[in-house]
C-alpha cells in the first residue's frame, strides 16, 4: 500500500508542477516616461509593447510632452524645485541608482539650484 501512496503523491506533485509552469507568463518589459514643462510627467511600465507604453505615458502627461522609452531599465526625471519651470534632467539606465544619479546630475548641469527627483519608474527587470 505504501508504494501506491508514493506513486499517487508523485503523480499529484508532477501535475501540480506542470500546472504551475503552464500558468507562468513571459515577462512584460516595455515602459516609457513622458516629460513636459514645469515638472509635468507621465509614466507607464510593464506594457506588452513599446507603442502602448508610449501612448499611456503621453496620455498621463499634461501639455506638450516628449517621451523616452525604457526596456528592462529605469527612467528618472529631476526638476529644480527652486524653479520647477526651469532646469530639469532625465536619464535611462539599467539600474535605478545610476538613473537617479544621472538625472539629478543633468538637472544641475542645466542650471538647476535645488534639483530633486520628480518621477521615476523601473520596467521589466530594470
Amino acid at each position: 500500500m505504501s508504494s501506491r501512496l508514493a506513486a499517487r503523491s508523485r503523480a499529484f506533485f508532477s501535475a501540480a508542477l506542470i500546472f504551475s509552469l503552464a500558468s507562468l507568463q513571459p515577462a512584460i518589459g516595455a515602459g516609457a516616461l513622458a516629460i513636459g514643462k514645469c515638472g509635468a510627467y507621465g509614466q507607464a511600465y510593464d506594457h506588452p509593447a513599446e507603442a502602448s507604453a508610449l501612448a499611456a505615458a503621453k496620455k498621463a502627461c499634461k501639455g506638450n510632452c516628449t517621451t523616452l522609452t525604457m526596456n528592462r531599465a529605469c527612467a528618472a526625471l529631476a526638476v529644480d524645485m527652486a524653479n520647477p519651470c526651469g532646469a530639469h534632467g532625465y536619464a535611462v539606465a539599467p539600474r535605478i541608482s545610476s538613473t537617479l544619479n544621472e538625472a539629478t546630475k543633468k538637472c544641475y548641469e542645466h542650471g538647476g539650484k535645488e534639483c530633486v527627483i520628480r518621477a521615476w519608474a523601473c520596467d521589466g527587470k530594470g
